[in-house]
């Protein structure tokens, strides 16, 4: 299953010290993905995808999101430096669910 969507970076505060930048998928996708995935999930409930933005594409797995009712993507360093992408900024990602 691949979803295609735009979406806005936000950070989540970890510590003190850390934050990590994700992407929210669509709402209505999520619901898709927990319906097809059955219960199947990883550490934290997390699906193992291929994710892409711009011309980076990378290994990754999304995660549960109760607050939100969505999955969420973590969206590393190396690719937002890579696509000049930045919290306030709207990036046109897609995100192949490779456990289904």
């Amino acid at each position: 299953m691949e979803v295609v969507f735009e979406a806005e970076p936000w950070l989540w505060a970890a510590r003190k010290t850390e934050s990590w930048t994700f992407v929210s998928l669509p709402v209505d996708a999520s619901a898709e993905i927990r319906e097809r995935a059955g219960g199947l999930s990883r550490g934290f409930g997390s699906l193992r995808v291929r994710a892409t933005i711009g011309g980076s594409s990378w290994r990754t797995s999304i995660f549960p999101d109760s607050g939100r009712q969505a999955y969420v993507l973590p969206v590393k360093r190396a690719i937002r430096t890579a696509e000049s992408l930045e919290v306030g900024n709207v990036a046109a990602v897609a995100v192949e669910v490779v456990d289904l």
